[in-house]
């Protein structure tokens, strides 16, 4: 592989993107364990794929904000270097398949040059910080929370406190009581408030804190009524450094916030949060409300008028996937896309054919779609025939008929069953046989390849993860169904209850039989929970019972959606969750990178990232240690504790106070220069005692 070289006016990323093109030859070299590798490139946004020798790459859009030249961007990115395609992700990300691991570096540098970044995308960091699509536009919404969630992902990227924790960690803002960000299933979750102090309005937010999805999902635990504005970085701030001193690292399936909740209690998890403030670079952060502005709407008087009031299909789609701004005159539209699949030739078609129709903006949904800004009436009628000559004018954005789904078997190791198409069938099944619940977007279905939720099966009111089940010697596709999910409002959300398990291709059975009891026994006034609560768990266990008879398998049955060949179970090694990265082979290593970080941050005066720099050092020695010694402990508390236990109580490392006295430190004082100083000047002696330590080990 040739080195690469870029030029950018960044010089970070910059820097960044030579350093992977290194690290890349080092780990082809065989001078990187593959493990050591796998969390470099997950971290920089490269993530394998279900087929051996190619990556998806996971960009990074914050909120889903893209302006039409980004997207143009990727798109030519894409082209270059992938597929010809854009997925969507539920995380308001764009994924790109099948990419070279050597042409990485040089596709970041492309898209860099739009400001745009891989950084943090995978991995054991801050992920994408959603926000509700309709965020500056929304009716409801008491302000746009779109600078705040800007905030919050520049102040996370690239911060140590949080760019190697045990486990992701995510974050969501909703526009409005509606929490269509799904505040309640996230690590932290904010929906604006405002208040009258003094007669002056006061911005904050509701928040919530330790909801998850996955294999077991969480509900968020409500912990704010009101968070005034400038408390929200602190607050995230001090999280962050619980969850990354706290958090599980050893097994990863406990090592998620919700986990550390429930293992702490949510009151001794607040008092740690409080006491982290202490160590906070900043004790109240305004937010510049001016970061994000609204694009400039398009002056569409000169446009030809167009009348469409005779076309049934345009006022079906006019009143289900455009809907009026704040704005007066102006409309939001949505997109639906597939599978949230969306090829590069259409995405450069639309571009081209939106230009003075709408805003310079688009932002990708949580449900896979897009959505345009500042349309008028007078361009409504020429949206739609460009979506239209697209194949892109479906109407129902948000409704039954608008399935969610991941990528499931086509890319990702975790995938069991073929997700995207069972969404397409049972999408063409409603369409074909229930066209009024185009209408309805109170019952959302939803669809993960996987327990893991990607696809949010966890919040549908009618879900379904893949799964397989054994009839006859042989292994048959399956689908979990999960009903009586969703958002309620507020903070307030519901888990769907696992129903039943049913061969994958009797899942239009399954849609049939509780579209039409909804259809048939819903009250008057009462929303698909209420039909679920009141007909109940068992009944819909009893109602779809015969679908799991497996004695009346056809051959079939046998064969997963979109497969010609008998199903079998191929499940690798999952990324999505990240890795263990602390080999004992590499923590010492690894420390002194981290030393020489805290150290060059103390020069650039960044004093809080160079504590935290060496808090990392100390941790990461002592880790090394015990692990010499056939100690492992699952937390960098435990990792404290347990070295002043093994080592210096057993006198075998000699310090002037206790080991967790001195390396906690870090949340007893403020970040000040003076500190930085003494406690780099602590660590400093303390790695010259390790590096004496392991080389009288080695000795002897």
């Amino acid at each position: 592989m040739q080195s690469f070289r870029t030029e950018l006016e960044n010089p970070v990323v910059e820097q960044e993107i030579i350093d992977l093109e290194k690290k890349i030859r080092l780990f082809q070299e065989g001078k990187i364990t593959d493990e050591k590798f796998r969390s470099l490139r997950l971290a920089r946004g490269v993530y394998g794929q279900r087929q051996p020798g190619v990556q998806m790459v996971r960009i990074k859009l914050p909120f889903g904000k893209a302006t039409f030249k980004q997207v143009i961007k990727i798109s030519d990115v894409s082209d270059e270097y992938a597929i010809r395609n854009l997925h969507i992700t539920t995380r308001q990300d764009i994924q790109i398949h099948f990419v070279s691991l050597d042409r990485t570096p040089e596709l970041w540098a492309q898209l860099a040059e739009d400001d745009i970044t891989l950084r943090e995308a995978c991995g054991n960091t801050v992920r994408n910080v959603t926000a509700s699509p309709t965020a500056g536009i929304d009716p409801k919404e008491p302000f746009d929370v779109s600078p705040y969630a800007q905030a919050v992902f520049e102040f996370c990227l690239r911060n140590p406190i949080c760019a190697e924790m045990g486990r992701k960690f995510k974050m969501s803002f909703s526009s409005s009581d509606d929490d269509t960000a799904f505040s309640y299933i996230h690590d932290l979750g904010f929906i604006p408030k405002v208040k009258i102090v003094d007669g002056q309005e006061e911005r904050g937010f509701k928040v919530l804190l330790g909801g998850g999805l996955g294999s077991q999902p969480f509900l968020a635990h409500l912990v704010h009524e009101f968070l005034h504005e400038d408390q929200l970085i602190p607050f995230v701030e001090s999280s962050l450094r619980v969850f990354d001193r706290y958090g599980e690292r050893n097994n990863r399936n406990k090592a998620r916030f919700k986990y550390l909740i429930q293992k702490l209690g949510i009151d001794e998890v607040l008092r740690l949060i409080a006491e982290e403030r202490v160590a906070n670079a900043v004790k109240s952060f305004p937010i510049d409300r001016d970061t994000i502005s609204q694009p400039t709407p398009p002056d569409t008087s000169a446009i030809a008028h167009l009348s469409l009031d005779e076309d049934a299909e345009y006022l079906i789609w006019k009143s289900t996937n455009a809907f009026e701004q704040k704005q007066k005159g102006y409309y939001g539209v949505f997109v639906k896309i597939s599978t949230g699949d969306l090829p590069t030739e259409k995405a450069r078609a639309l571009v081209a054919g939106l230009d003075g129709l709408v805003a310079d903006e688009i932002r990708f949904t949580q449900n896979q779609g897009l959505l345009l800004k500042y349309a008028t009436e007078r361009s409504l009628p020429h949206i739609y025939q460009l979506l239209k000559k697209l194949e892109l004018a479906s109407a129902g954005f948000q409704s039954t008929s608008d399935v969610t789904t991941c990528p499931g078997t086509d890319t990702c190791n975790l995938g069991i069953s073929n997700s995207t198409e069972m969404a397409r069938v049972i999408e063409t099944y409603i369409r074909e046989f229930y066209a009024d619940f185009v209408y309805n977007k109170e019952l959302k279905i939803k669809i993960s390849g996987c327990m893991n939720s990607c696809g949010q099966h966890g919040l549908a009111h009618l879900g379904f993860h893949g799964s397989s089940v054994k009839a006859n010697g042989k292994v048959v596709p399956a689908a979990q169904v999960m009903i009586g999910g969703g958002t309620v409002g507020d903070g307030v959300g519901r888990v769907a209850e696992r129903i039943i398990k049913v061969p994958t291709k009797r899942v239009l059975h399954v849609v049939d039989l509780v579209l039409s009891d909804y259809k048939k026994n819903v009250q008057e006034g009462e929303n698909f929970h209420a039909y679920y609560d009141r007909q109940s768990k068992n009944y819909f266990y009893t109602l779809l019972k015969p679908l799991a008879d497996l004695t009346t398998l056809s051959d079939d049955e046998y064969i997963d959606w979109g497969h010609q060949e008998t199903f079998e179970t191929a499940i690798g090694v999952g990324e999505c969750a990240g890795v263990v990265i602390d080999l004992v082979a590499t923590l010492i290593y690894e420390a002194e990178e981290k030393k020489g970080w805290a150290i060059s941050a103390f020069e650039e005066r960044k004093y809080a990232d160079s504590i935290y720099h060496a808090y990392s050092t100390f941790v990461g020695c002592a880790k090394a240690l015990l692990l010499d010694k056939g100690v492992n402990v699952s937390s960098q508390h435990a990792v404290i504790q347990e070295f002043q236990t093994q080592f210096v109580e057993q006198q075998l490392f000699s310090l002037e106070t206790t080991f967790p006295e001195l390396v906690l430190q870090i949340n007893k004082n403020e970040p000040t220069p003076e500190f930085a100083e003494n406690y780099l000047a602590s660590l400093n002696i303390f790695f010259d005692a390790v590096y004496a330590y392991r080389n009288s080990v080695k000795v002897n």
